[in-house]
């Protein structure tokens, strides 16, 4: 198979690049090479390459930041997609796309499903929401996939956070009323593989999934495991939501129901626990 990722620095597509399986071509496509803010440049790549299934990895990430840059961020996590969806469509070939729990409102307790109501709370999951609308559009044989507290050794994220601040301090205040879970990047990775292959064989198979990474939890336990498995002795406070106030608000119940998944892919929900342990030594044999 022939594939054509978007992306090449972020945590998923940096996993992209090390666990591709034999037989398998990929292109992998910077910034520097493709800039998801001139759509239309993003569909003639496609067009150009040929490829045999695409995986859009790349996104406008800063959450805050798209509060004061909707515009971008809807450029590129919504106009981009499009355009991709639609060349992948002129191609009959798959276009698995990932997404985020930010497109729901995050109330209530209970995992939300695929086709729940998304309610976004902020300027990001408006953007992320307008790209599933427009990848839904074109009828392109495709897999939306939702996942959420992404985290890995090869980017930034709230372990590596963790282990930063952990370096000069002894004590954190963490927030513990968001409540969602850690998903490895590798999983998402072998996640968006298995989906494009399996879309070529059986396009029926379209539509919108969730992956997180179980079992849930807030992300105070979250630091306190982290802390834990890398031996430091860091006490960890629980706050409110409230007491971290930030631009864009952040949704309290991150549960997904990832039941689809598994039921239509073969593809579990992943532990984050020993991805969590898998993680940190590999960051101690870097550093040592």
């Amino acid at each position: 198979m022939k594939l054509l990722v978007f992306g090449h620095t972020g945590q998923v597509a940096r996993e992209l690049q090390r666990r591709l399986p034999v037989g398998v071509e990929a292109t992998f496509l910077g910034r520097d090479s493709a800039d998801l803010t001139q759509p239309a440049t993003c569909a003639e790549t496609i067009l150009r390459i040929r490829p045999d299934a695409v995986i859009n990895a790349a996104a406008y990430t800063a959450v805050d930041k798209a509060e004061s840059d909707e515009a971008t961020a809807t450029l590129v996590n919504g106009a981009a997609p499009g355009a991709m969806a639609r060349a992948c469509t002129d191609l009959a070939i798959p276009f698995v796309h990932i997404s985020t729990d930010y497109v729901f409102d995050g109330v209530g307790a209970s995992p939300f499903p695929p086709d729940g109501a998304i309610a976004p709370l902020g300027a990001y999951g408006r953007s992320k929401a307008v790209g599933e609308a427009e990848v839904r559009s074109f009828g392109v044989s495709h897999a939306i996939l939702r996942t959420s507290w992404v985290f890995s050794a090869l980017g930034n994220n709230f372990v590596k956070t963790m282990l930063r601040l952990s370096e000069t301090r002894d004590r954190l205040t963490i927030v513990s009323d968001q409540i969602g879970g850690p998903t490895p990047a590798s999983a998402v990775a072998d996640a968006c593989l298995t989906m494009a292959t399996q879309l070529r064989e059986d396009p029926a198979k379209s539509g919108t999934y969730h992956l997180s990474g179980g079992p849930d939890l807030s992300w105070a336990d979250f630091a306190r495991e982290i802390f834990a498995l890398s031996n430091r002795t860091i006490f960890v406070e629980d706050i409110p939501t409230s007491a971290f106030p930030t631009p864009a608000k952040r949704p309290q119940n991150s549960r997904l129901d990832c039941s689809a998944t598994h039921s239509t892919f073969g593809i579990s929900r992943p532990l984050w626990k020993p991805a969590l342990a898998q993680m940190l030594t590999e960051l101690e044999s870097v550093r040592s």
